[in-house]
């Protein structure tokens, strides 16, 4: 992504209600999430809208703010944004793109690590050999799948005239965005991953210094704190829930 774009923020949604549902079903030990709305449909918990609304800090205290953004399609993606902007600052261009949407389970949606186990147990064995990165369950999406559309997405992002850009989507796409700019291969996402969490609402950037990308603050939360917003964070493998 070599651009007229010098920054890059990636901020996750606030705390969905199916991150709660999710988290419930975990920590009861249930096979199936409780939920009965579509993935692209899944809205904001009220922790989550809370969250959103802090993000604004950021944004007003930005000594650039973003001149576009690009958004999921997903409800919870675009609730987040129009939330942190109430208040300012006006961003001029907002686009929805579908290439941002949030990774597709396929037979495994709104299934625990604990229900997988127990009715695609062989889907559980090809993980295990494939690795989270290649594994793609019948009907869904790997990572490397989600990274196919993100290449396509940043080469047309790319083309934009901003130098501030802003993306709102998801745990990810947030994950693998930094590992296309930055440039790391399987082992090395797969580390960075086990060791770093996407935090709800949280903001990552990424700077252009004229050679390449340089990863900044990753999954920043400190306007949370600041703010008195809960900081939320979900057990479970976001590969076998909503995320």
């Amino acid at each position: 992504m070599a651009s007229t774009v010098q920054e890059l923020w990636l901020v996750r949604h606030g705390e969905s209600v199916g991150n709660v549902a999710a988290t419930q079903a975990e920590v009861t030990g249930a096979e199936v999430i409780a939920l009965d709305t579509r993935d692209a449909d899944v809205p904001l918990s009220s922790t989550g809208v809370e969250q959103a609304r802090a993000l604004g800090a950021p944004l007003r205290a930005a000594a650039e703010t973003p001149q576009i953004a690009w958004l999921s399609p997903y409800v919870r993606a675009q609730q987040t944004f129009a939330l942190s902007v109430e208040d300012g600052p006006a961003i001029g261009r907002v686009l929805i793109d579908e290439r941002l949407r949030d990774r597709e389970l396929g037979v495994l949606d709104l299934l625990t690590r604990r229900g997988v186990a127990a009715r695609h147990p062989q889907e559980a064995e090809r993980r295990a050999h494939l690795g989270k990165y290649y594994h793609r369950p019948p009907g869904g999406e790997s990572w490397a799948d989600v990274a196919l559309r993100l290449r396509s997405f940043l080469r047309d992002a790319s083309d934009s005239d901003a130098r501030v850009g802003l993306v709102v989507a998801h745990d990810a796409v947030v994950m693998l965005i930094v590992a296309l700019l930055v440039g790391m291969d399987e082992p090395r996402l797969l580390q960075f991953a086990a060791a770093h969490t996407v935090l709800n609402a949280s903001v990552t950037r990424l700077r252009f210094d004229g050679e390449g990308w340089q990863l900044g603050d990753f999954s920043d939360v400190r306007h949370l704190e600041q703010l008195g917003a809960r900081v939320t964070v979900h057990p479970g493998s976001p590969d076998v829930r909503p995320e």
